[in-house]
């Protein structure tokens, strides 16, 4: 197969080095001097130090055009914020012959001066599925996601994702491309859920970077997970997803590795506010984009629309916005009136 990567950061160059023992693949970086490093260097050293490329990956900064066309599948690398851009450039290259498979995971940000009719009717707060429908709308094509760690994806170490798209040709190419003898992949066809359950889980795994770096124990650790899961099942199921998709690999399994690996940049944000950091500073200390931090406010604005109660997912848009201290936020949510589970 022939396989382009847009996005030269960590996850994106650990699926080309991880596809590129298999297949053909071009990782595409926006800055020529950073394609011309990382053809020279033949590793990235920026993001993935300690993994050299395999023989398959060659490096390009090509301006995105026909070449694009004559590619397998076309995997964007970009975070959520550039998706749009990206799907709208890919759109007229690609027609609906060629597969696109997203990597990031979140809700597209909020436009401040929509309306709430606007955003009721999918205006704002849009998953990465709902942005192709309305700028590319004959793009075929599907999100990969699932509990993968770069690091762990480019040494080849055994992980599971989720291929998801309602478009069975396109989760047939993606399975193609990226299941492996170390990459197991698992077509789904609900991309609702998969997307639902990849975006929220980053703004728990701040909850409970916060909660551990607060000690306060691993009966509070396993309280938030559990209850976070339930979140995401209730967004999940009042936009129309299946309750079965949460309890699988984009769901139970992303929430548990998210919150608790200490690989997770989300997690190391709440970390960083437990110690006194503020918001920013905890961000530049990552050197990497937190997708929780980024879309926790669209998150909650949806839930809200939806009349879907998100107590934990407030209480961190709460804590971001710095409204409220890290010991109010646990106060608040321990405050809470008893209920039935």
């Amino acid at each position: 197969m022939k396989i382009a990567v847009l996005g030269a950061g960590a996850w994106g160059t650990a699926l080309a080095v991880n596809a590129g023992a298999h297949h053909t693949v071009t990782l595409w970086a926006r800055d020529a001097s950073q394609a011309h490093t990382l053809q020279a260097e033949r590793v990235n050293t920026r993001y993935l130090p300690e993994q050299p490329f395999t023989a398959g990956v060659q490096v390009s900064s090509a301006p995105l055009g026909p070449w694009l066309a004559e590619q397998d599948l076309v995997v964007i690398g970009s975070p959520m914020s550039s998706l749009r851009g990206m799907l709208t450039q890919l759109a007229p290259i690609l027609g609906s012959s060629v597969s696109v498979a997203w990597l990031c995971k979140g809700f597209e940000a909020a436009q401040p001066e929509a309306s709430q009719e606007n955003a009721a009717r999918g205006g704002v707060g849009l998953m990465a599925h709902e942005v192709r429908a309305q700028v590319a709308p004959k793009l075929r094509g599907g999100a990969l996601s699932g509990p993968s760690f770069a690091q762990e994806v480019a040494r080849g170490m055994p992980t599971a994702l989720v291929a998801a798209s309602d478009d069975a040709a396109a989760r047939g190419v993606m399975v193609q491309a990226f299941h492996n003898n170390s990459l197991r992949v698992y077509a789904n066809d609900d991309i609702v859920g998969v997307e639902v359950g990849g975006a929220v889980k980053n703004v728990l795994a701040i909850a409970t970077g916060l909660c551990d770096g607060l000690q306060l124990g691993l009966n509070a650790r396993a309280a938030l997970i559990t209850r976070g899961l339930a979140e995401i099942t209730r967004l999940g199921l009042a936009l129309g997803a299946k309750t079965e998709t949460f309890m699988g690999l984009s769901g139970l399994g992303d929430l548990v590795l998210t919150a608790t690996g200490d690989l997770s940049r989300n997690r190391q944000v709440g970390l960083a506010l437990a110690q006194g950091m503020t918001l920013q500073q905890a961000v530049d200390s990552l050197g990497h984009v937190a997708e929780g931090v980024c879309c926790a406010r669209t998150v909650v604005q949806r839930a809200q629309l939806l009349g879907v109660d998100m107590p934990i997912a407030q209480a961190v848009v709460a804590l971001l916005d710095g409204s409220i201290t890290a010991a109010q936020a646990v106060a608040l949510l321990m405050g809470r009136r008893a209920k039935g589970e």
